[in-house]
């Protein structure tokens, strides 16, 4: 187990300097249809909860698709069966906590299978730490990131960067976040993206003014990951999907 000090694991700040860290190994998936997701996702927790692999954290891009969480409500989908054809995108519900959401080329979609037996058993300091792996994450391009109290999620003013939605079963995570980098922001105004009405959405690429290679981001992201886990973050190749980007 992880050792924090009571301050680091209240805030989602790394693990004490000299502690030991666990294992992490990190997928780059690229381009993957939303099912096929789904099932990579269901074998690594099965693996995890089994003992067989360490915490892994699954990073990749999906086509155009909608998501609707336990918690969706139909009418927050603004579009009609005809206009879905139209957009070319999928429509799936999902045992994930949230509404409903969008994910789309541009964007870095990322599900960590975690076992929170061997760092905490507390999905809502679970949930602030990624939401501090991307205030960092912001931080380094120089964007100043932070919380809502009364949402989930990685905010710039009113509007959200990184939207987040986990499952837990027996302390073991899936699905997780997605990170708005060079996103197409115009499939969010068919939706009521996470049920907030009052709230809009941005991406890395309207912040700065230009796009950010996903390649960049994602070096930033996963050391991040190490730092506030405690983890160490090490890149392995799936053995059950061929990267592609598209």
């Amino acid at each position: 187990m992880i050792r924090r000090s009571q301050g680091a694991a209240a805030t989602g700040q790394s693990a004490e300097d000299g502690a030991s860290k666990m294992l992490c190994q990190v997928e780059q998936l690229g381009v993957v249809n939303y099912a096929e997701g789904l099932e990579l996702q269901q074998a690594r927790v099965a693996a995890r909860k089994a003992g067989e692999i360490p915490d892994t954290l699954l990073l990749l891009e999906h086509p155009h698709v909608y998501t609707l969480g336990r918690n969706a409500k139909r009418e927050n989908l603004l579009f009609s069966s005809e206009r879905l054809v139209e957009l070319r995108a999928e429509v799936f519900e999902t045992n994930r906590g949230g509404d409903v959401t969008y994910h789309g080329p541009g964007q870095l979609v990322g599900y960590p299978v975690f076992d929170l037996k061997q760092h905490r058993r507390d999905l809502g300091w679970y949930m602030r730490s990624i939401e501090e792996v991307f205030i960092r994450v912001a931080g380094e391009f120089g964007i100043a990131a932070g919380r809502n109290p009364k949402a989930t999620g990685v905010w710039v003013g009113n509007d959200k960067l990184v939207a987040m939605g986990v499952h837990v079963s027996r302390w073991v995570t899936s699905h997780g976040f997605a990170f708005n980098v060079n996103t197409d922001l115009q499939f969010f105004d068919w939706i009521v993206p996470c049920g907030l009405r009052d709230k809009g959405v941005t991406s890395l690429e309207k912040l700065l003014g230009r796009p950010a290679p996903m390649n960049t981001v994602i070096e930033r992201v996963v050391p991040a990951f190490g730092q506030v886990f405690g983890l160490e973050m090490v890149n392995v190749l799936s053995e059950d999907h061929a990267p592609s980007r598209g």
